[in-house]
């Protein structure tokens, strides 16, 4: 397979998903969840045959009776549970609500009720964006660092910084899905998304790590061939075992979407599209790009 010949194809898709995800944040935005913010996110289900007027009556109940004037309340379609989001409340006050609301609608049942205080958001957030930056630069640094013996044709941290590029080409894609899933179901960002980008960073780079490694004993031991020819011979050696590694977690993660909890629904399709978007970077990006470095 001579990938290589199409590479400037392989590089424009990726160049119009990037820009087709930084349009969608900018455009749809990223719901921050209280994980970061702080507040209270609370989830109910209330038993009821007008689900319009139900939903008017508890956004005029929270307003008028509870004097909350800043709750966000929708109805969820899948579960048909109601989903509010306020500011932080305390035990005390929780409980009287939930009282009220009972008192008022009858059959409520709580199913979800998580509070963060804003101090404690705004600590999340910085350890969220820190846990991501020393995570690119940690692996792009070992990545130079295990390739420091191959000097020729490229340089050893040319490797690391075609590493770093292929992650950012996986985490802006990923975030602009996610900026899509914010703007079509209301999902909001808090600490587990954090967990799905981290979790296709690091299965990125695998992929990535074992077709440079290829390419790494291939340049060693056959060092009269053009690199051109090295790279394609190496994709094509690795680009079955990529796949099928790919294709055995995306399995597990379809089952998981189907017929897992749905509070993680999105959580596993977001994975899902960044293995998927991770395994073409190392196939069709990383590999082609040390050719362009190298022309540079």
């Amino acid at each position: 397979m001579n990938l290589i010949k199409f590479r400037y194809i392989f590089f424009f898709i990726s160049g119009a998903l990037i820009i087709a995800s930084i349009v969608s944040v900018f455009i749809f935005g990223l719901k921050v969840g209280i994980d970061f913010t702080g507040g209270t996110l609370w989830q109910v289900k209330i038993t009821t045959n007008n689900q319009q007027l139900m939903t008017n009556d508890l956004i005029t109940f929270f307003e008028n009776e509870l004097n909350i004037k800043n709750a966000t309340i929708y109805q969820e379609s899948e579960s048909g549970n109601y989903l509010a989001r306020l500011g932080h409340i305390s035990e005390e006050e929780h409980q009287n609500y939930l009282a009220l609301l009972k008192t008022k609608f009858g059959t409520v049942e709580e199913v979800r009720y998580e509070t963060i205080g804003p101090t404690i958001g705004k600590e999340l957030k910085r350890k969220a964006i820190w846990a991501i930056i020393l995570v690119l630069l940690g692996i792009s640094l070992y990545v130079a660092y295990a390739f420091r013996k191959v000097s020729y044709p490229i340089k050893s941290w040319k490797y690391g910084v075609i590493t770093l590029l292929t992650l950012f080409h996986d985490a802006v894609i990923s975030i602009g899905f996610l900026a899509f899933l914010s703007w079509k179901f209301g999902i909001e960002l808090d600490t587990k998304f954090i967990v799905a980008l981290l979790v296709i960073i690091g299965f990125s780079v695998h992929d990535t790590i074992v077709v440079f490694d290829r390419i790494r004993e291939n340049i060693l031991s056959r060092s009269a061939k053009e690199l051109g020819e090295i790279i394609n011979s190496s994709i094509s050696q690795t680009i079955a075992r990529s796949i099928n590694t790919s294709l055995t977690l995306v399995l597990v993660l379809l089952a998981l979407f189907f017929y897992g909890p749905l509070a993680l629904k999105y959580f596993v399709l977001l994975i899902m599209t960044g293995t998927i978007v991770g395994t073409y970077s190392s196939i069709f990006i990383a590999s082609p790009s040390l050719l362009w470095f190298k022309n540079k």
